[in-house]
């Protein structure tokens, strides 16, 4: 690697450079740590003293190195933990997931997908189609707002209000259509209708033309670990088979849960909720 004195290239390949520094970092303290000083470490990355320090006090200030209050050097962080225990907690829902998810299609013949919180956002991790001609745009990976998505609303519903309203904070409520939710007021009202029902409707919040009816995973802990959710054109959903849709898509989130070692007992759809969801899809 260059010395940290010599003129660095364009802003954009330098910004490359400071990431590709700054793993080689987190590989050192890795393979040759648990703890290594400042000057080994700029000696071992072949940095200046102070460029190695920089590096440091940023992944310090995110936790994902720490410095030994005794010997005053340094080891890896927790966070790189909390990371990789999220990482293959992940890749093992998704893989244990899809068989709940090829049911949810045969039973309603939609879309469906497999979701998880992260802060104010979901995150799509699987998705499993029908065989129609008419699809949907989503894309495994791709992220959404959770105030105005089914899965989102299905896991902020059994979420601390503290994080919520730290949700609505910082990302506030952009209008996507003329149905999505436009303040802290409303979606407060929409999770508690959620919390009553077992379930989550976006009736074209997200997108135009889309309705998706979304329901909470369970996991050992006492909040959600994903949501489940089957879409579909607003032509095909409507209020009668969003009904069926609704108690499809919670019988398969329970069933997965269960799977999954569910503790904490989840609501399920009864005929109020029936009633509720048909008036809402009307519009009424």
């Amino acid at each position: 690697m260059s010395h940290s004195k010599t003129k660095g290239p364009p802003e954009s390949p330098y910004q490359i450079q400071v990431v590709d520094r700054a793993l080689a970092l987190l590989e050192v303290l890795s393979h040759d740590g648990p703890d290594l000083s400042l000057g080994q470490l700029s000696d071992m990355l072949k940095l200046h003293k102070s460029t190695a320090h920089r590096l440091i006090m940023v992944l310090e200030r995110h936790r994902l190195i720490e410095k030994n209050s005794n010997t005053g050097k340094y080891r890896l962080g927790l966070k790189l933990f909390e990371l990789g225990t999220k990482a293959i907690g992940q890749l093992d829902l998704r893989e244990r997931a899809h068989p709940f998810l090829e049911r949810a299609v045969l039973d309603t013949g939609e879309t469906v997908h497999l979701c998880v919180y992260d802060d104010g956002e979901v995150v799509y991790l699987d998705k499993v189609e029908p065989a129609r001609s008419v699809r949907l745009a989503s894309s495994v990976g791709r992220r959404n707002p959770a105030y105005c998505t089914a899965v989102g609303k299905a896991i902020m519903a059994f979420l601390p209000e503290t994080q919520v309203e730290v949700a609505a904070q910082k990302h506030g409520f952009r209008q996507l259509t003329r149905k999505t939710i436009r303040n802290i007021l409303e979606l407060r009202a929409e999770l508690i209708k959620v919390r009553k029902l077992g379930y989550a409707l976006d009736s074209e919040e997200n997108e135009e033309g889309v309705c998706c009816v979304g329901a909470p995973v369970w996991g050992f802990g006492q909040h959600p670990i994903a949501a489940i959710s089957v879409s579909g054109p607003t032509f095909r959903m409507t209020a009668e088979k969003i009904v069926i849709v609704a108690q499809s898509v919670v019988a398969i989130a329970n069933a997965l849960s269960r799977e999954l070692g569910m503790r904490t007992s989840p609501a399920c759809v009864g005929e109020h909720g029936n009633r509720e969801v048909q008036a809402q899809v009307a519009g009424v």
